[in-house]
């Protein structure tokens, strides 16, 4: 399945991967080799701190590489934004309590909700996209069923920091 992100996003997954590869996996080989030479592997506790941390860098490689490798880098400017869509920005209104809320639609890995960027993968997203400004739209969410609708469609400079 393709994973749709931007250019910073893609160069943010791209950035770690280097580091893990060229910087934390020889360091982590450096960490077993010199714990190896304390002696007896059973009771080694660098030795096997070592590992698991190597364990943990090798996964995140994985993880990252398979990521990577389903990319599809989006520039949300070059689209209209009539309809929601991935790199909108959407404001919209809580049925419910009138309160005014923002979000912008992005990838998964540079989901951040609590600053309004959620992963076209989530709940409110897949709810939102394909959506018009004056539709309604409800959505099963962890704190139940919310109903919002929608005032805005645009494109913003997406701010990830």
């Amino acid at each position: 399945m393709k994973e749709p992100m931007t250019k910073y996003g893609f160069e943010k997954l791209a950035k770690e991967l280097d580091y893990l590869k060229t910087i934390a996996r020889p360091e982590v080989a450096k960490e077993i080799d010199a714990a190896r030479e304390l002696g007896d592997l059973k009771e080694n506790a660098e030795y096997h701190a070592a590992k698991e941390k190597q364990s943990h860098i090798e996964r995140r490689i994985a993880e990252l590489s398979d990521i990577l490798s389903r990319a599809v880098v989006v520039d949300p400017k070059e689209h209209a934004h009539n309809r929601v869509a991935f790199g909108s920005t959407v404001y919209l209104t809580d049925l419910d309590s009138d309160e005014e809320v923002k979000y912008t639609i992005v990838g998964g890995p540079e989901s951040n909700p609590e600053k309004g960027l959620i992963s076209y993968n989530s709940p409110l997203a897949k709810a939102l996209i394909g959506k018009e400004v004056g539709d309604e739209v409800e959505v099963n969410l962890p704190g139940g069923v919310k109903a919002y609708e929608i005032d805005k469609i645009c494109y913003e400079d997406i701010c990830f920091n």
